[in-house]
Formats: C-alpha cells, structure tokens, sequence
C-alpha cells in the first residue's frame, strides 16, 4: 500500500511542516513552540516506523525507491585516448535519488526516535525559542537525507544540510566555550567534507559514466548503483566510442582512503576526535543527544556504504589497519576516560572507544562483524543519548557534572539515578542489554579472523566497566552535598523519553532479532560483494 507513496520524502522533509507553521508563532511564544517541534518529531517518528513495518526483510535491495530528474548539464569535448581523438556529445546529469535497504532502516529510526527524544529534553532552552526549534528540525532534515540518499551528490548535500544548524546549535545555546566549540566542529566538519567532495567528483568523472542510447549522449551521474557497476565491472576497462576510462588500481587507492579520512573524521577516528571532545562538554544536552546518538554514526554509514562496499579488494587489504585503528580507539577512549573528573568527558571519551568496537566489526569482513558494527550504532545511538539526556537533567538541578562535586544523588533523586545506573550498565555491556548483543557480535565476527586482535580489543570491555562504574558510582552514592539534599525528582517531559529509551535499550537487549532480520538481507549481500 505504501509502496505507491514517496514516504521517504515525506519522513525526511516531515520536519519542514513544523518550521512552516512556526514561521506564523509569535517568538515569545515559547510553549507553543516547543509543542509544534514535539508534535513534527511525532509525526516523523510514526512515519519511520511505518516504514520499518512494511520493510521486506527478506530482500536485500533497495526499497519504496524514488527518482527524480534533477539538473542536466550537456557539453561535448574532444577526449583524448590511445586510440586517438574522439568528438563525445556528453552530459553530467544529477538526480533525486531516494532509497531503504536493511542498513539504512534502522539508523533512520534511530534518528527519527532521538530526535523526537532530544526535543522533549530541549525543555531547558531558555532563549530564542523559534530560532532553536527551526535550527532543530533542520537538522533533523539533514539526517534523515543522509541515510535515504542513494546518490552522492545528493549525500553530500543531505551532509552539509547538517552542518549549518549545527554549528548555530552549539555557538548560541551552549556553554561557556561555545563558541569555540563551535568554531572547532565546523572546521574539522569542513575539512572532512571537501575531501569528501573531492571523492565524489572523481568517483562521477571516472566511474559515474553510462551511455544513453535513447538520447545518444554519454553521461555523467553521482548514481551509486551506475558507480558501483562501474567499479566492479570484471573487464575494469570500458571501451566507449573510442574513448578509455579507467580508474587505476592507484586512484582506487587514493579515493579509499579519502573516504576513510573524510568519514572517519566525523566518526572519529583517532586522531580526529579532539573536536568532538569539545562539542560533548560545550554543546546544550539535547543536542549533543543528537550529536552523540545520529552524527556520529553519519560517519560510520557513510565508511560501510561507500568505502566499504565500494572498495572492497582495498578495505579488505586494509582490515588489519582498521582493526589497529579500532583498537586505537578501545583503548585510548577507555584509558582517558577513567582519569576524567567531568562526566560528560568521560562520556565524549566512552564514545570514541564505543566507536573503535565498530571499525572491529567492519574488520572482520564477515555477517557476524558487520551485524556487530551496525547494531553497535543503533545501540550506542540510544544508550548516549539516555547518557546526555540524563546528564542535562542533573546539570539543571546542581550547575556541575563534575565528579568531585557530586555524590549521594541516589538519596535526593532516586528515579534519575536508577536510570543512570541502567544506561552505565548497558554502555559496559550488561547481558540482558543493547550493548552487550553488539559487542558480542563484534567480537565473535573478529575472533574468526583476528583472534589476536580480538583478545587485545576485549580489554577495552574491562576497561569500560571501570571507569562507567567509577562515574556512575561516584555520582550516586556516597555523601550527599548539603545543598543538593532538596532537588526535585525528574518531571514529566524528562521522564517520559528516559523511559522510553531504556524501553528501546532492553528491547534490543532481549529480543536482538527486532533488529538484525531487518539488515541480515542486507548484511549477507555486503558481504558477499567483498568475498566474505
């Protein structure tokens, strides 16, 4: 029924409704505000999980598909190839693209539920509530084109769309540092998405080639499906009108690891996290709930769907050097995270070495990794968020989150702390939790391949439990300051997306299969591309 509606336009551009109808809201109407971005992230919610139920798990390829033409620019050039001169009528052609498979329908669920999560928790914004919101659901616009996009140029636009509210979101409701935090985001963000661009455009002009008969032109297109054939064509060379196109094995080299700069930048990988520190400790809570919880994984999505599967000969030659680089990040983030004093510190640093458990599952090349890589996104995705929603609310009630001004919550806010004690034991990986079926596949994938490395890896869970117990325990037990003895439990708005997160958390924690059928179609067909 749905398949005849473009409900991967409706869910991306959902979010445009709420901005349309804040336009005609007095600013100083706050409350009113906030409801209609409530109510937006709603609706793009119950069209997300629309479409996870009428997902077909037991198809690998792309799903509810929408094209559109979107500029055409024709020219004609006279290309020069070992065979001679030929006189080419051409056109670079660029198309709305849209499309679901089994990797891309859980990270845009994802996005739709924290953002929804995320909006509630913007309840403290306490200035320039109509910029905020419309900032807001811009974003949110962002991400869900990034995720839907099956056409680069239209990724990379969906990419950028993302950085501009960003940026606004930390410099003018953050802390203290804001500003530069801000500054920082954008740089790195920016330098990562001109390597990106760079990419693209030869990926289009090497790889992005077809031959319209109807038309009689060659033409030039930011397709993924037309540059994957082109990059897996078995003849490697494609002889056209007398004219060669060849993209080296060299070029291959270099635009890999181009990807894998630009991507893991955003990820991060180190040693391109320390802007993300930054945005962690300086962005307002709700944001870096989507920071933490959907950017992130923009840059993980972006690795698998076009480092990855586009190059498959050269991330499998690379494996042992993402293993090296998970591990890099397992340990490093676990390490730094144990001596932090401020507890969204130990948070931003929890992510980098969360993130190091997906370069393992990517390494493995196989179902079980790969499973363990994209589970671990969803699952991360949902516990920081619970994580910084949480840590907003207890920064309202004390004006710190530092460990050594904190202690004994547990005996003024019972229900907060219990829910922060449930989001720490599902980051160290608590059985019966999301984490836990990640990191487990992860590792199970990378102990057929890598068992060394795998041994080296699984430190970085002990690890983990030490300095998320030292945090959390810190935080909740022990002497309660005397000025901290009359806080007011969580309200209704920050309860509600508290529970509904833990919900999401067990959820994936018991029943894993929620999850993993919707992707093994396309996890298997990932996989068998790369000769796993």
């Amino acid at each position: 029924m749905l398949e005849n509606l473009p409900l991967l336009s409706l869910i991306t551009f959902s979010p445009l409704i709420g901005i349309l109808i804040m336009l005609f809201i007095p600013g100083q109407n706050g409350k009113a505000i906030r409801w209609v971005a409530i109510a937006t992230t709603i609706l793009t919610l119950i069209l997300s999980a629309l479409l996870y139920i009428q997902f077909d798990n037991t198809s690998s390829g792309m799903q509810f598909t929408e094209e559109m033409k979107f500029l055409e620019i024709p020219l004609n050039s006279e290309l020069i190839s070992p065979s001679g001169t030929a006189n080419i009528d051409y056109a670079y052609e660029f198309n709305y693209l849209m499309g679901v498979d089994g990797l891309s329908l859980a990270l845009a669920f994802l996005t739709a539920l924290v953002c929804l999560m995320a909006a509630l928790a913007s309840v403290y914004i306490k200035k320039r509530w109509k910029t905020f919101y419309i900032l807001f659901l811009l974003l949110e616009v962002g991400i869900l084109g990034v995720f839907f996009a099956k056409d680069l140029m239209l990724f990379f636009i969906f990419f950028e769309i993302t950085l501009i509210p960003m940026f606004f979101l930390i410099g003018i409701w953050g802390y203290k540092d804001r500003e530069r935090a801000a500054n920082k985001f954008l740089i790195y963000n920016g330098v990562g998405s001109a390597i990106m661009l760079i990419a693209i455009l030869i990926l289009i002009n090497t790889a992005g080639f077809y031959f319209d008969e109807a038309s009689n032109l060659l033409r030039y297109t930011s397709d993924v499906g037309v540059i994957s054939d082109q990059l897996n064509n078995t003849q490697s060379l494609v002889n056209l009108e007398g004219t060669i196109f060849y993209l080296s094995e060299n070029m291959r080299w270099f635009i890999f690891i181009m990807l894998l700069v630009a991507f893991g930048i955003k990820l991060p990988i180190f040693p391109f996290h320390t802007w993300m520190l930054r945005v962690h400790t300086e962005a307002p809570p709700s944001i870096v709930m989507i920071h933490s919880g959907l950017l992130l994984k923009m840059g993980a999505y972006g690795l698998i769907r076009f480092g990855v599967v586009l190059f498959p000969e050269q991330a499998k030659e690379w494996a042992y050097v993402l293993a090296i680089l998970g591990i890099i990040n397992i340990l490093y983030g676990a390490i730094l995270a144990f001596v932090q004093n401020e507890f969204k510190l130990i948070l931003a640093y929890s992510s980098i070495s969360h993130m190091g458990i997906v370069l393992l599952g990517i390494a493995a090349f196989n179902v079980a990794g790969m499973q363990g890589a994209v589970y671990q996104l969803v699952s991360h995705g949902f516990i920081s968020a619970l994580m910084f929603l949480i840590v907003g609310s207890i920064y309202e009630r004390t004006q710190t989150t530092k460990l050594d001004e904190l202690g004994g919550l547990a005996k003024s806010i019972p229900f907060i702390s219990g829910i922060l004690l449930i989001a720490g034991m599902a980051s160290l990986g608590l059985p019966g939790l999301s984490g836990f079926i990640s990191e487990f596949l992860a590792f199970v994938g990378l102990f057929d391949t890598m068992p060394i490395v795998t041994v080296i890896g699984t430190l970085g869970i002990v690890l983990t439990a030490v300095y998320v117990l030292r945090g959390v325990l810190r935080m909740t037990f022990g002497s309660l300051p005397a000025q901290y003895t009359k806080m007011n439990e969580a309200r209704l708005v920050e309860a509600v997306p508290m529970i509904a997160l833990v919900a999401f958390i067990l959820l994936l924690g018991i029943y894993p299969a929620v999850l993993i059928e919707p992707m093994q179609e396309t996890i298997l067909s990932i996989i068998t591309k790369m000769g796993g």
